[in-house]
């Protein structure tokens, strides 16, 4: 099922795959490594300006990581704030994916697997 960012990002002709939306009804998306930097500029003028969380895991044993972002649209004045959560997928034989310390607020940690999860 795709959702209003997603099709607002098929009409600009944003690379993604829609991947539905989780149980508090948050739009997920899924990104390829090299399109993160684009996606996340994209984003912050799109208003989600505020990285809530970041997390790592492995989707398969032996297979595939996640790294899982939630960007939220922090406004004033507005209690229940719009969120979105990407997802990007790396290889475990080259877990890259590109640092964006900005444009978000909150302080971002590069997602380093290696650190994050035993992935040797």
């Amino acid at each position: 099922m795709q959702g209003r960012l997603s099709a607002w990002l098929v009409k600009h002709g944003i690379t993604h795959r829609s991947l539905g939306f989780d149980y508090q009804q948050i739009e997920t998306l899924q990104i390829k490594p090299e399109d993160w930097h684009s996606i996340t500029v994209t984003l912050y003028v799109y208003g989600y300006n505020y990285l809530r969380s970041q997390c790592a895991y492995d989707v398969v044993l032996g297979g595939f990581l996640a790294s899982v972002y939630h960007l939220t649209r922090i406004e004033y004045g507005v209690d229940q704030p719009k969120e979105v959560c990407i997802k990007v997928f790396a290889s475990r034989r080259n877990p890259r994916i590109p640092w964006i310390g900005w444009p978000l607020r909150k302080d971002y940690i590069a997602p380093n697997f290696y650190e994050i999860q035993d992935a040797h």
